[in-house]
């Protein structure tokens, strides 16, 4: 391992590198980046960048000469931070329009607070504070940005839109906007809080929520966003590995989710969401990830239930692990894992493009056959929203089986958090996939199964 990898993570073993499964940009004789992924054994330093017959090949972790390289791949621009192409902005501003013309709206508002994805979406900025982008066919786009002091970084990463602070009121500068370019109907995406509604009703003649329509452009993937989903899905599978090196009697919660994020910063990942528990088998009071870790010890014959999601720039993956401390499996975990593994297998085998919500809903009936449940839902689309099909098994349907027909493109969590009657003890599996045309793809590389911390020596 070099010093540079060991600074990195200064708490793994030398014989654990950060990443053995490294995503890289490869350069193909147009300059064209496009992306690879080279799989490194255990123990297998890091390589300064190859040349592999013409094509350069830059690794996107720690090399040895003590550098690094942020993960880039197809649909990128080379520069200090990561871009999709100018094609794939002008399709996305292309289907809003589309949009506002046929519900006839003159303008489309998408508001933005921290941690929504459509304004990154449509402009590129990662919203920090509160951001309300202006789209009107003939116009730039307009962004409206949220703090004075945010403004030249959104500059930057915002490229195809003009972006300016939002003033004192961002509400009174978007009616401002409206006012000047004309008037009229204005369609809505996001959530409008109310005393923006009331400063926008002073202007427009009428306000649509267009937010349905803006969600389906989001269930399928274009070509360039799947290459960022697998970016996330990859630094996920990191996330995963330093979890499991710091897994130890004693070790807290708190030390977990510490251990997660160090996996992934470096890299220009960031924490989608890190949920985990961790509870005794033998006397379980935990059955699903919680939101918030605690100071919690780890004692030997505990199990962890985790939930891990690492974005990349907004596109991240999901990795749902059960993990049982020392100990072996109890029956009673070994069987609700077998479940577990079961329902996932069923449900996945009924991906593809073309299966209805319902079929994959059916094929989760082994968890209720079982004797057994679950709490969180079972499937979700994922990557710019929690979307839908959102699917229940028929002993816990928060909501009727929505109708929706899968398509290639679109990338789903199976996710069987599979739970005792009396909400008492459960585990939980699955990650994130891509939807093919006859059936799916791993966008993981994790090992499956209900996962053993051994021993200590």
């Amino acid at each position: 391992m070099s010093e540079a990898q060991r600074h990195c993570h200064p708490s793994r073993p030398p014989d654990r590198p950060l990443c053995h499964h490294i995503p890289v940009l490869r350069l193909d004789h147009e300059g064209d980046p496009c992306l690879l992924e080279v799989k490194l054994a255990r123990g297998q330093p890091g390589r300064t960048p190859l040349l592999i017959g013409s094509c350069v090949i830059v690794l996107a972790n720690w090399i040895s000469s003590g550098t690094r390289s942020m993960i880039v791949g197809k649909g990128l621009s080379i520069s200090e931070y990561p871009r999709f192409s100018k094609e794939e902005m002008s399709r996305r501003r292309e289907e809003v329009e589309a949009i506002a013309a046929d519900r006839g709206v003159g303008h489309v508002l998408i508001y933005g607070s921290k941690g929504s994805t459509s304004t990154p979406w449509l402009t590129g900025w990662p919203v920090t504070n509160q951001a309300i982008a202006v789209v009107t066919p003939g116009e730039p786009i307009l962004l409206f940005v949220q703090l004075f002091n945010h403004v030249p970084n959104a500059q930057e990463l915002a490229s195809m839109a003009t972006v300016t602070w939002g003033g004192t009121d961002t509400f009174e500068a978007v009616s401002d906007t409206i006012r000047a370019r004309g008037g009229g109907m204005v369609g809505w995406i996001g959530d409008l809080p109310h005393h923006g509604a009331s400063r926008l009703t002073r202007t427009v003649s009428s306000i649509i929520d267009i937010s349905e329509e803006y969600t389906k452009l989001r269930m399928v993937k274009s070509a360039e966003e799947i290459e960022w989903m697998r970016l996330g899905a990859s630094l996920t599978d990191d996330s995963l590995d330093a979890l499991m090196d710091v897994i130890t009697v004693g070790a807290t919660e708190l030390d977990y989710v510490a251990a997660v994020e160090y996996a992934y910063l470096a890299q220009g990942g960031t924490n989608h969401i890190h949920f985990l528990a961790t509870t005794p088998m033998a006397n379980p009071s935990r059955f699903a990830p919680f939101q918030w870790p605690s100071s919690r010890a780890t004692e030997p014959g505990d199990v962890i239930l985790t939930e891990l999601s690492t974005s990349y720039w907004g596109y991240p993956g999901q990795l749902l692990r059960t993990i049982i401390v020392e100990e072996e499996p109890t029956q009673l975990y070994r069987e609700l894992h077998d479940v577990a593994d079961a329902a996932f297998e069923a449900v996945a085998a009924e991906v593809r493009h073309g299966a209805h919500a319902r079929h994959l809903f059916e094929a989760s009936m082994i968890i209720g056959e079982s004797g057994y449940t679950i709490f969180d839902d079972l499937v979700h689309g994922f990557g710019g929203g929690y979307l839908p099909p959102v699917i229940g098994t028929d002993n816990r349907l928060l909501e009727p089986v929505p109708d929706v027909v899968l398509e290639s493109g679109m990338t789903i969590v199976i996710q069987p958090n599979v739970v005792t009657p009396d909400h008492r003890a459960g585990v939980q599996t699955g990650e994130l996939i891509l939807v093919t045309q006859t059936g799916f793809e791993r966008l993981h590389n994790a090992p499956t199964g209900l996962a053993r911390r051994p021993h200590s020596e």
